[in-house]
C-alpha cells in the first residue's frame, strides 16, 4: 500500500489537510473518505488497507476546523460550505486520477455529509457508502438545548458546545475507545452553525430519500447509541432498490471499528466490485 500526503487551501483560504491510500497498480476506483465530527482521517487507516488490498484507491481530508486542518474546532461558516469542500477535494481526485470511477464513503458527519452531497450537487459517481449517518441522533436532544442551539446560530453561529460524546459507545472494544480518548487530534467541540445545520441537513434527506440518485451501500449497528439506525432504516426503505441496506445486530457506531469489522471489510469490497 502506498500513502500520500498534501495540503490544499479552500474557496476561503483554509488550509486543509489529506491523506491517500493506494494500491500497486491502476486501482479500480477512487474512494472519497469524509469522516464523523471530532475525529479524523488518520482514524480510517485500517480501512484504507481493507480497501487497497482489494485494489481501491482511498483518499480523505480532514474536515475543516478537524484534525490537522485548519479552522475554528467543530466550527463551519455554513453548510454549503462543506459541501464545497467536498467538490474542491472530488476535482483534486480527478486529477490525481482522471477518468477513474469514483465513490464517495463518509461515517456519522460524514454520511450526513455524502447522503446530502449527492441529493443537491448530482456528482458524477457510481455510488455512495454511508455507516451509521447522522440522519437523526439515537437520543431526541432536549428541546431546550435545540432552542438555544437555533438562536445561537442566528446571533453567534460560533457559539461552541461539547457534543458530549459517549466514547464508550463507539465500540464494543476497549481499546478502540482508549486510543481515541487519548488521541490528541480529537475533539468535542461543536459549535451552533454546525450543529444547527447538520441537524436539519440530516432531516432534509430524509424528507428526499426517494430521490436519491446513485447506487448506496447504508449500514448502521442496531445498537449505535450516537445516531439512529432506524433513521437509517427509514432511508433505505424510502431510497428503494438502488438502496443496499445493512444492519449490523447488536453492534456500535464505528462498525469499521468493531471486533469483527473484517465483515464489513468484505460487505464494502463486495458492492464495490459489483458498482465500479
Amino acid at each position: 500500500m502506498e500513502t500520500f500526503e498534501w495540503n490544499w487551501k479552500t474557496s476561503d483560504g483554509l488550509q486543509m489537510y489529506s491523506k491517500g491510500w493506494a494500491p500497486k497498480g491502476k486501482p479500480k476506483a477512487a474512494i472519497c473518505l469524509v469522516h464523523g465530527h471530532g475525529e479524523h482521517i488518520g482514524r480510517y487507516e485500517h480501512v484504507a488497507a481493507a480497501l487497497t488490498e482489494k485494489g481501491y484507491a482511498m483518499l480523505g481530508f480532514d474536515l475543516r476546523g478537524h484534525g490537522k486542518s485548519a479552522g475554528p474546532r467543530g466550527h463551519t461558516p455554513s453548510y454549503d460550505a462543506l459541501m464545497d469542500d467536498i467538490t474542491a477535494f472530488f476535482d483534486q481526485i480527478e486529477a490525481r486520477y482522471p477518468g477513474l470511477p469514483r465513490f464517495s464513503y463518509g461515517h456519522s458527519l460524514g454520511g450526513n455529509l455524502v447522503l446530502n452531497y449527492a441529493l443537491r450537487r448530482k456528482p458524477a459517481l457510481r455510488g455512495v457508502i454511508a455507516t451509521g449517518p447522522w440522519l437523526k441522533l439515537a437520543f431526541e436532544p432536549p428541546a431546550s438545548k435545540v432552542s438555544l442551539g437555533k438562536m445561537m446560530n442566528k446571533i453567534l453561529p460560533g457559539f461552541t458546545q461539547s457534543s458530549g460524546l459517549e466514547t464508550a459507545a463507539l465500540s464494543h472494544d476497549p481499546a478502540v475507545v482508549k486510543a481515541y480518548e487519548n488521541d490528541p487530534l480529537v475533539h468535542e467541540k461543536i459549535t451552533a452553525r454546525l450543529f444547527v445545520s447538520t441537524y436539519d441537513s440530516g432531516l432534509w434527506a430524509l424528507e428526499h430519500a426517494a430521490e436519491f440518485p446513485l447506487p448506496l451501500l447504508l449500514m448502521h449497528g442496531t445498537a449505535d447509541r450516537l445516531t439512529s439506525a432506524e433513521a437509517s432504516r427509514q432511508f433505505g426503505e424510502a431510497g428503494g432498490k438502488q438502496v443496499t441496506l445493512k444492519l449490523w445486530d447488536g453492534w456500535y457506531h464505528e462498525i469499521h471499528n468493531e471486533p469483527e469489522k473484517a465483515q464489513v471489510f468484505k460487505v464494502m469490497t463486495d458492492w464495490l466490485d459489483a458498482h465500479s
